[in-house]
């Protein structure tokens, strides 16, 4: 099992924002990956913790073949831009947007007077050239609830191999997840087989299992069957 820590990460950021990238995978990055940062698992590339400053934003900005899920932690922010302009994403929700080849632009804004918190997520498509794309979900307490990721056959969420599921547990509760995985403990304390985990921690495992000894979020990354 490995770990990465928020404490052991570099502050960084841009615009309005301040963030701690955990995944930079290099099939994106490249040469500018950052050393300490992890790899990702299937098509996923990408997860950053980030904090708006009050009344900050990222300013508007294309994404292009790429699908950006923003999982809102405390407080909120307004969206603006090409897909669904005007909406706000309130804490304990998630908006997926769909890049395909035709992309999108956006700004993500704190509309508040205090710190904000959101995890982004970036995932590589199956295939290229897909429509723009936008949606939304507010997963229910105590559950898992998958949030991206499924066959084409259904339209519940955005199709990939790549599969990203939400879990909001109670202390005492527990999950599990075969094969290899990438999890974030958003929030919360834990063990993960056994391993003491703190919240803001990325954890690579085969075979999760997880146990909350306090109320947790927890972000599941992996691969369909």
């Amino acid at each position: 099992m490995e770990t990465l820590r928020y404490d052991q990460l570099p502050q960084g950021g841009f615009a309005g924002l301040k963030e701690r990238q955990f995944v930079t995978d290099s099939r994106v990055f490249g040469a500018r990956k950052r050393a300490a940062t992890s790899e990702g698992i299937g098509n996923f590339v990408y997860l950053a913790d980030a904090n708006f400053i009050p009344h900050g934003e990222t300013g508007l900005h294309p994404h292009h073949e790429v699908d950006v899920i923003s999982v809102m932690m405390e407080g909120r922010i307004s969206h603006a831009g090409s897909l669904e302009h005007g909406t706000n994403l309130e804490a304990g929700s998630v908006q997926v947007q769909r890049a395909g080849g035709e992309g999108f632009t956006h700004n993500e804004v704190n509309p508040d007077d205090t710190t904000n918190r959101m995890i982004q997520l970036w995932v590589l498509p199956d295939e290229p050239g897909e429509p723009a794309g936008y949606k939304t979900y507010t997963p229910e307490a105590d559950e898992r609830t998958r949030i991206y990721g499924g066959s084409k056959g259904q339209t519940t969420h955005f199709y990939s191999q790549t599969a990203i599921d939400y879990a909001e547990l109670k202390s005492g509760k527990t999950l599990s997840q075969d094969g290899d995985v990438l999890a974030f403990l958003a929030r919360g304390t834990g063990k993960v087989n056994g391993q003491v985990v703190e919240g803001r921690t990325l954890v690579r495992v085969e075979n999760l299992h997880y146990e909350a000894s306090a109320d947790s979020v927890i972000l599941i990354i992996y691969k369909l069957k």
